[in-house]
């Protein structure tokens, strides 16, 4: 496998050669504020929103069974069309598709804003997520285009990855106090105002380039993997207001593992794949695509529950239970910083990442000791501090590692990748925690006297900590495969040549 590693570094240096662009552009370090500027927009947008769902739905009138569809809609579009919008980059050119991504994504959210009915919101949301997938992979290859010096690059990805894993615990924040302080609808019309900046930014440095300007879309793949997708989220989101033996869950579910399986057949008979196989058959950016997805689906055990339990059992007001997330999003961002310039390039990510895993399974086990009355500075703390650095050791170096070495040409669809990754981990992870959670809940009121606020207090502790329990096995899990599957050793895939850069 090694080989396989130092061909796409070859191939990546070919087109660098080829295209005369081998120096680091003078404005990689403003690209990168803009990019992480972008990506925070899409990232926030999958968290910002729920904190103010109660006071949209008091707003608009709808019912607690639509409330999820807000949510939902957002989902199934990004990952359903992540993979389309990441070869669109690649064959339009990414500074196209960073700025109609940027433009989309503001307009559908000030039309969400403006949203008069449910079916408004909803609609507002679809079309956030469908630009959002424009967006998401277009920005993460230009990162990877952008730095082509090895150490410059991992500190990128650290600050990058750092965004991806903290967004959601920064949305949480935002969405608490816009909603406090002026209105639900602001947590919408907030992306207008990132959106302008990350527009005029993308508009004055990007250069642009089509690396694979002479392929061609290919559509079947574009329709097989869409619909796949879009049963696999569809399904998990199904389980979480129904139940695993409704046939719209298991149906959908069956659905979308068909349809992958037939477009992973038709990539290897395809002209122009829309996913080369060669992306996937590197072993160390196969292994970050699955720490990705792990991780996606353990982080919501944190985000999720212990949104909950801060507000309804702790009485925290939604902006502090944003504030109360901070101490995990900083120890997130120094190991960030740390696993990807310094850890991962001395030790090596089969070190690295395995132990990040280890450090977030024991602060996730660590958080199950919760109890009715206990406190935030003993029971909830420490714990968030210990998986935040835990998840920075597993986020960015993961991300890194899951884009480096990819031929220029399919920078867009690796990128799509490990987003469509992240996206269908945190679709799984919130469906079964759901599930698994509320089962605890039943399990404990069964026998107990379920008038009593004391017995119902007691069931909802048990259903946060079960999800605790899970969310760490989901990292045990990870520890374990990350341990298999990655290389011994430093990474080598920057042996060949850095990634072109056209800027």
């Amino acid at each position: 496998m090694p080989q396989k590693t130092l061909s796409d570094g070859s191939r990546a240096g070919a087109a660098a050669v080829e295209h005369g662009a081998g120096a680091a552009s003078p404005k990689r370090w403003w690209i990168l504020a803009v990019i992480a500027i972008a990506q925070l927009m899409v990232v926030l947008d999958a968290t910002i929103v729920n904190i103010a769902l109660p006071s949209a739905q008091h707003d608009l009138g709808f019912s607690d069974g639509n409330r999820q569809w807000v949510v939902t809609a957002y989902a199934l579009a990004f990952a359903s069309l992540l993979l389309l919008g990441g070869r669109i980059a690649d064959l339009f050119g990414r500074k196209p598709a960073f700025l109609a991504g940027v433009v989309g994504f503001a307009a559908a959210s000030a039309l969400g804003g403006a949203a008069n009915g449910f079916v408004m919101l909803v609609v507002a949301r679809a079309l956030q997520g469908a630009f959002g997938a424009l967006l998401a992979p277009a920005a993460l290859s230009l990162l990877n285009t952008t730095f082509t010096d090895a150490r410059e690059r991992a500190r990128a990805f650290s600050v990058y990855g750092a965004i991806a894993g903290a967004g959601g615990a920064v949305g949480l924040l935002l969405g608490g106090v816009l909603t406090d302080a002026l209105d639900w609808r602001w947590t919408l019309y907030v992306n207008v105002a990132i959106a302008v900046v990350a527009f005029a930014g993308g508009w004055l440095l990007l250069g642009n380039h089509r690396d694979a300007e002479h392929a061609r879309l290919d559509v079947p793949g574009t329709v097989l993997v869409a619909a796949g997708l879009f049963s696999l989220v569809y399904g998990f989101s199904n389980a979480e207001t129904h139940d695993w033996g409704s046939p719209l869950t298991w149906g959908f579910l069956i659905a979308g593992g068909v349809l992958l399986a037939a477009f992973a057949w038709w990539q290897t008979r395809a002209a122009h794949p829309l996913l080369p196989l060669r992306i996937l058959l590197d072993r160390d950016r196969a292994a970050s695509f699955l720490a990705v997805l792990i991780t996606g689906a353990g982080m919501f055990g944190v985000f999720l529950f212990l949104t909950y339990y801060l507000q309804l059992n702790l009485g925290f007001s939604p902006t502090k239970t944003g504030v109360a997330f901070l101490p995990m999003v900083g120890a997130l961002m120094v190991t960030a910083q740390v696993g990807t310039t310094v850890l991962v390039p001395r030790l090596g990510p089969k070190t690295v990442i395995p132990l990040g895993f280890a450090v977030a399974m024991a602060g996730m086990a660590w958080l199950t000791g919760i109890g009715v009355g206990s406190h935030y500075a003993s029971a909830v703390l420490p714990q968030l501090i210990v998986t935040g650095v835990g998840l920075g050791l597993v986020m960015p170096p993961a991300m890194q590692l899951a884009t480096g070495g990819v031929a220029a040409e399919d920078a867009g669809v690796a990128s799509a990748t490990v987003n469509a990754m992240q996206q269908v981990g945190g679709s799984i992870g919130t469906a079964l925690l759901n599930t698994l959670a509320a089962s605890a809940a039943t399990d404990y009121l069964s026998g107990r006297d379920a008038t009593s606020k004391l017995v119902q207090a007691q069931a909802t502790i048990e259903s946060y900590t079960t999800a605790f329990w899970w969310s760490a096995g989901f990292f045990a899990a990870g520890a374990v495969l990350a341990f298999l599957l990655y290389r011994r050793g430093v990474p080598r895939q920057d042996a060949g040549a850095a990634p072109v850069v056209h800027m």
